[in-house]
């Protein structure tokens, strides 16, 4: 079937007072009997269109019908786009390390190795130089750092917490007579340590300890807001 075939075919079915009929029997035999190849059915189609848009009477008429075919392409396209796969949820990962040994301490300094914004640090005690050295790193690369402690062992012989302090990092701790007994850090809002690991050089070289490092976020969430109840509390001591 030519062109002008198709166009008095699309004449007579739009001008036929039975057009519903009358257009389906046409193209359902233009279409079934005649195999009409893809590119021939888009003309067709296209054609159709065309001579529908003339046959309205006024702009807004016009406008009303450009609506609808914008909103059958929208439907079409939709239905006929491949389902994309629903993202799974990105898999907290976890490590655990133990002493005595350097795995705990190793396990410290990696984290603060590997922080970029932001380290909030609450822990009993922090005599290791090791890890006040990480610590310093940090803050040189423009790490904000907060440190909670116990009052009593900021006082100890051998403890970072003054020169922690002078360094520039902010320190907060409890004055009360019960212990702040934590062993926790948050790196970057999105990793915890935590264990009974006290970061003091007795407990890689002497001490059984645990530390463990999780990305989960409920639990690193938990944390979080731990420290900054205690943050917030102890600054009003």
């Amino acid at each position: 079937m030519g062109t002008r075939e198709l166009e008095a075919l699309l004449h007579q079915t739009l001008n036929d007072p039975r057009i519903a009929p009358a257009t389906r029997a046409s193209i359902e035999r233009v279409f079934h009997q005649r195999a009409m190849d893809p590119d021939t059915v888009t003309l067709f189609c296209a054609q159709a269109i065309v001579l529908a848009r003339a046959a309205l009477t006024d702009d807004r008429m016009r406008d009303t019908f450009s609506w609808v075919l914008t909103l059958a392409d929208l439907a079409r396209d939709g239905a006929q786009a491949p389902k994309q796969p629903a993202k799974e949820p990105t898999k907290a990962t976890a490590h655990v390390a133990f002493s005595p040994g350097e795995d705990c301490l190793d396990a410290i300094r990696d984290e603060f190795a590997r922080a970029r914004r932001k380290v909030d640090v609450c822990v009993f005690t922090i005599t290791d130089d090791r890890i006040r050295a990480a610590m310093l790193d940090a803050r040189r690369r423009g790490v904000a750092i907060r440190v909670i402690s116990d009052n009593d062992k900021a006082m100890d012989e051998g403890s970072d917490i003054e020169p922690l302090r002078r360094a520039g990092i902010e320190v907060r701790v409890d004055q009360t007579d019960a212990h702040m007994h934590h062993k926790f850090a948050l790196y970057d809002d999105a990793r915890l340590l935590s264990g009974s690991y006290n970061w003091t050089r007795s407990a890689a070289n002497y001490n059984q300890e645990n530390l463990i490092v999780t990305s989960d976020r409920a639990i690193v969430e938990r944390f979080g807001a731990e420290f900054e109840r205690l943050w917030s509390d102890f600054s009003r001591r």
